[in-house]
């Protein structure tokens, strides 16, 4: 575990220290996000946090192909240079968006790029379970779509949870850190391959939220932006693909899900993948574009209830933290495989109960 705490903490540090000339910057060149009446924040803030995230990231990277822990990550296989290059494709994208608008199909047009070079150089999925039909292992007609699927759907749920101070960068860091727990249990039950960097590339995530954080709780000082969450998004990608697209031996706490343990970022990531559905659905019905923003996320309703803006952000890192416990358990314990999948339909149906879209008309009644 020293050489993961090591790159966590040099994350983790790098974020804190960078964003402070990153925000200096921002007010400099006028990357300002003003306020309006579809955002919660009630004065103008420097955005722009993402370029600190995205610099520490590739700090942290440097610093782990330099110890000799790492060595077979680095040079086994061309995995690290497709998660630099695929990180800096989609922050490019989600800076330019930062500093001036750009159409929804170019910024789709940015992931699908950063999907494509993920694939290319070796961070994909290699096969998944289909329910009583085992394992499939994916050819490369539809790899490389799933692969781009996949990156296109955490960085729009990192994204659309974007909302209010600290929500992303706080579940994003409860996620990652669970799914590295996660990957370490399955490399110490010798499931994972001694050149696997999904582990490295979840700690490191980890470390850059964890140091963006006491810029970004409210009053957020800074935002993290478009840059920097979609650039998050990509390293939840990355990491849960060589992960969970790798793993074909059964583990207790994968058992329980068909598609495990593809499926435990769905219920890790499940706050903003379920808030991600809900617009989708939601806009939908309204024949509105999918990109169209409205002020009914799982956030707005919380606020909506009376919550303030920090207890709002809690109760959803609470949530997270609730899920991820979940899937944890079973890695610990060797038991309650059975009781998982309806512990987390119970949290489900909750979570719509609570904050589905027709409780406004009935609480403003």
């Amino acid at each position: 575990m020293g050489g993961y705490a090591a790159v966590f903490f040099v994350a983790a540090a790098a974020t804190y220290g960078l964003t402070f000339p990153v925000r200096r910057l921002a007010v400099r060149f006028g990357a300002i996000d003003q306020p309006d009446e579809r955002r919660v924040h009630e004065v103008p803030t420097p955005t722009l946090g993402g370029s600190a995230m995205y610099l520490a990231f590739l700090i942290a990277i440097g610093v782990a192909s330099l110890l000799p822990q790492f060595h077979d990550v680095f040079h086994g296989e061309s995995g690290p240079l497709g998660v630099v290059l695929g990180a800096t494709v989609i922050f490019g994208v989600g800076l330019i968006d930062d500093l001036k608008d750009v159409s929804a199909p170019a910024k789709m047009a940015g992931i699908v790029l950063a999907g494509t070079i993920l694939y290319f150089l070796g961070v994909t999925l290699f096969y998944f379970r289909i329910p009583f039909a085992g394992f499939v292992v994916l050819g490369p007609d539809i790899s490389p779509l799933l692969t781009v699927l996949w990156v296109a759907v955490m960085a729009n749920a990192v994204n659309l949870s974007d909302g209010l101070d600290g929500l992303a960068a706080g579940i994003v860091a409860i996620a990652a850190g669970a799914f590295f727990v996660y990957s370490e249990r399955l490399d110490n039950a010798g499931l994972l391959s001694p050149d696997n960097l999904g582990p490295l590339v979840a700690a490191i995530a980890c470390g850059v939220c964890v140091g963006f954080l006491p810029h970004n709780f409210h009053r957020a000082k800074i935002f993290m932006g478009d840059a920097g969450a979609l650039f998050l998004g990509l390293l939840m990608a990355s990491s849960t693909m060589v992960v969970g697209g790798r793993t074909a031996d059964q583990f207790s706490g994968e058992t329980y899900f068909f598609f495990a343990p593809l499926f435990i970022p769905f219920v890790i990531l499940g706050v903003p993948i379920v808030d991600t559905l809900f617009a989708i659905v939601r806009r939908t019905g309204r024949r509105t574009g999918a990109a169209t923003a409205d002020k009914d996320h799982l956030h707005h309703r919380l606020m909506r209830l009376g919550h303030g803006h920090r207890r709002s952000v809690v109760i959803l890192w609470l949530w997270t933290a609730l899920l991820s416990g979940l899937v944890l358990f079973p890695t610990f314990s060797n038991r309650g495989n059975a009781v998982i999948p309806f512990g987390i339909l119970v949290l489900g149906v909750a979570l719509y109960t609570l904050f589905h879209p027709g409780l406004r008309q009935r609480t403003t009644a």
